[in-house]
C-alpha cells in the first residue's frame, strides 16, 4: 500500500512537472487588428507560420477553412473577430493579416523565444472603401453542412464580418437523406434577424429550387429564390435528387409562385440547366449567378449570349457550399442596407462581381445598369478603374462580348491599380462592360491563359454588369446568337420529351409548354428584328 501510494504521488508530481514544462513552451499573446487611418479595431483574417513557413495552428480561433479540406490554402487562415488572447509557441513567428477585400495585407515577424506574454497589433491600411461609392456586397448563394449548430452560429457571426460582406443570403435546399446534415436548413427568419443584430451583417433567406435528372447531373437547372415568404414545394424536383416522384414539375411553376410573393430570382451555376433559356427570355429571372460553386461555363456561355440576344441580365455570385472564396456581388444602392433595397439594386443591374479586384465603370456619365441613348452612330467616353490587393494583371473593356481595349495593372504600395479612359466607337446598338482577365475554362481553347490567384488559391475574377447603348431607339440584338439559342431550346424540348419521367400526359405538357413558349417568343423576336 505504501509503495502504491508513493508511486501514485510520484506520478502526480511527474504530471505536474510535465504540465508546467508544456505551459512554459507557449507565450500568451494578445492579438488585434487596427485600421491604420481611423484607429478602429477590425475583424479580419490572420495566418501564423514559423520561420520556415510552416503553418502554426491557432486553436482559439475559428479556421477560415471550416468544413473544407484543411490542406487547401484557405486552411492557413483563421478568423480574428476581435482582440483575442492566444497561446502561441515560443518561437520566431510570422503573422500575416488582412480584412475583407479592401485592406492591404500586413505581415510582421515576432520573436517569442524568451517571452511569456506579448501584445501584438497589426495595422491594416484600407486602400479602398466601396461603401463611400454607394456599393454594398452580398453572397447570394450559401449553404452549410456537416457541422454542429454551435459551429454554424459561430461561422455565420464571424466569417462574413471578417470577409467584409454587407449581406449574406442563407438558403434552404433538399436532397434525399443527405439533407439531414444540412445545418443551414435549420435557421428561421427569426434566427437570421438575430444574426443580423449581433454581427452587423444583414442576413436574408433563400431557397435553392432545383431539378437534376441524376443525382448530380444536369436537369432543368438550379435557381435561387431570395427573400421568400414561404418555402416553394417541392424544393427539389424528381427522382434524380429526391429518389421519388417524377420530372413533371417545371422550375417555372416555383419561379412564378415566388415572384407573386415579391421574391428575387437568380439563376445558379452559369449556363447549367436546360430551363434557363425560356425563363430568361420570358423575363422571369432577375440575375445570373456565375462561378457559384464551380465554373460550369464561361462569360461567353452564359452572360454574353443573353446580352447579345437582346436581354438585360445583371451579374451576381455566391459560394454555394461554405464560403470557400471571397466571391461576392457589389450593388450600388442608397439609404440603409436592407435585403429588399439590395435586391432591388441587383435587379436593376447596378452590380459587379468579384473575388478580389474592385471595379469602377461609367460611359458618357452613365453608370453600370443604365442606358446610353444615341440618335446616330458615334462615340462614348468610357472611364474605368480597378483596384485590388493581389495583382490582377490588367483590365479589359468589353463591347458586345469582344475585348476592345486593355490597360495593365501597376503596383501602388501593397496593392494594385489600373485605369482606362478612352472614346469607344459605337457603330450601332450594343453593350459595354469591364472585367479583369477571365479565369481558364475547361474545354474552351480560347480561355486557357492562367490568371493570378487570391489568398485562398482561387483564380481571380471581376466583371461588371452592362451599360447598354441604344442607337436610333434600337437596342442590341444579334440574330446569329438568337438563332443558336432557338436551336438549343428546340433540342432541350426534344431531349426532355424523351428523357424525362412523366406520370401522365398532363405532366408532360406542363413541362414541355415552358420550352414551347420560349421557342415561340424567340421566333417572334427573330421575325421582328428581320423586319426592321
Amino acid at each position: 500500500m505504501r509503495i502504491s501510494a508513493a508511486m501514485t504521488m510520484l506520478s502526480m508530481i511527474g504530471l505536474l512537472c510535465l504540465a508546467g514544462s508544456h505551459a512554459q513552451e507557449n507565450c500568451t499573446v494578445t492579438l488585434k487588428l487596427i485600421d491604420s487611418a481611423t484607429g478602429r479595431e477590425l475583424s479580419g483574417l490572420v495566418s501564423v507560420a514559423d520561420a520556415d513557413g510552416n503553418r502554426v495552428a491557432v486553436r482559439e480561433l475559428l479556421s477560415r477553412g471550416l468544413g473544407l479540406d484543411e490542406t487547401l490554402p484557405i486552411g492557413r487562415w483563421s478568423v480574428l473577430a476581435k482582440s483575442t488572447t492566444l497561446q502561441l509557441p515560443k518561437k520566431k513567428l510570422i503573422i500575416a493579416a488582412l480584412s475583407g477585400l479592401e485592406t492591404e495585407q500586413n505581415q510582421i515577424t515576432i520573436d517569442l523565444t524568451t517571452q511569456d506574454r506579448a501584445n501584438v497589433t497589426l495595422l491594416l491600411k484600407r486602400f479602398y472603401d466601396a461603401s463611400l461609392r454607394g456599393y454594398r456586397s452580398a453572397n447570394t448563394h450559401l449553404h452549410l453542412q456537416k457541422i454542429s449548430r454551435a459551429e454554424c452560429d459561430r461561422y455565420l457571426l464571424e466569417v462574413p464580418q471578417a470577409d467584409g460582406l454587407d449581406l449574406l443570403f442563407l438558403s434552404y435546399l433538399e436532397r434525399a437523406g443527405a439533407d439531414r446534415e444540412y445545418t443551414s436548413n435549420r435557421y428561421t427568419d427569426g434566427d437570421l434577424a438575430s444574426l443580423t443584430k449581433i454581427s452587423g451583417v444583414t442576413f436574408g433567406n433563400g431557397e435553392e429550387h432545383r431539378h437534376n435528372f441524376t443525382g448530380f447531373g444536369e436537369g432543368y437547372g438550379h435557381v435561387m429564390l431570395l427573400n421568400i415568404q414561404k418555402l416553394i414545394q417541392p424544393v427539389s424536383i424528381g427522382q434524380g435528387i429526391m429518389k421519388r416522384g417524377t420530372d413533371g414539375i417545371p422550375l417555372q411553376r416555383g419561379i412564378d409562385t415566388a415572384r407573386r410573393d415579391d421574391a428575387t430570382i437568380i439563376w445558379c451555376h452559369n449556363s447549367w440547366g436546360r430551363e434557363a433559356f425560356p425563363n430568361f427570355l420570358t423575363g422571369r429571372v432577375n440575375a445570373q449567378n456565375i462561378f457559384d460553386g464551380g465554373p460550369h461555363g464561361s462569360y461567353k456561355d452564359s452572360f454574353y449570349r443573353y446580352l447579345n440576344a437582346g436581354l438585360q441580365v445583371p451579374f451576381s455570385t455566391g459560394t454555394d457550399w461554405f464560403m470557400y472564396d471571397f466571391s461576392r456581388a457589389y450593388a450600388e444602392m442608397t439609404g440603409e442596407v436592407s435585403v429588399k433595397s439590395w435586391l432591388k439594386a441587383l435587379a436593376a443591374g447596378r452590380t459587379y462581381i468579384t473575388n478580389g479586384p474592385l471595379l469602377e465603370f461609367s460611359a458618357d456619365g452613365k453608370k453600370i445598369g443604365e442606358t446610353i441613348e444615341l440618335e446616330a452612330p458615334g462615340k462614348t467616353e468610357v472611364k474605368a478603374r480597378a483596384v485590388g490587393r493581389v495583382d490582377f494583371g490588367r483590365i479589359e473593356l468589353v463591347r458586345n462580348g469582344r475585348v476592345v481595349a486593355r490597360s495593365p495593372s501597376r503596383r501602388v504600395g501593397r496593392h494594385y491599380e489600373a485605369d482606362l479612359s478612352m472614346a469607344v466607337e459605337q457603330p450601332g446598338p450594343g453593350w459595354l462592360a469591364l472585367r479583369t482577365p477571365p479565369p481558364p475554362v475547361k474545354d474552351d481553347p480560347l480561355l486557357q491563359q492562367p490568371v493570378s490567384k487570391n489568398e485562398f488559391g482561387h483564380d481571380l475574377f471581376a466583371h461588371t454588369s452592362a451599360i447598354y447603348v441604344e442607337v436610333g431607339g434600337r437596342s442590341h440584338f444579334d440574330p446569329s446568337v438568337a438563332s443558336r439559342w432557338l436551336a438549343a431550346m428546340k433540342n432541350n424540348h426534344d431531349f426532355i420529351a424523351e428523357k424525362a419521367n412523366f406520370s401522365d400526359d398532363q405532366e408532360r405538357q406542363r413541362v414541355l409548354d415552358v420550352y414551347r413558349d420560349g421557342i415561340a417568343e424567340m421566333t417572334k423576336k427573330l421575325k421582328s428584328n428581320a423586319s426592321r
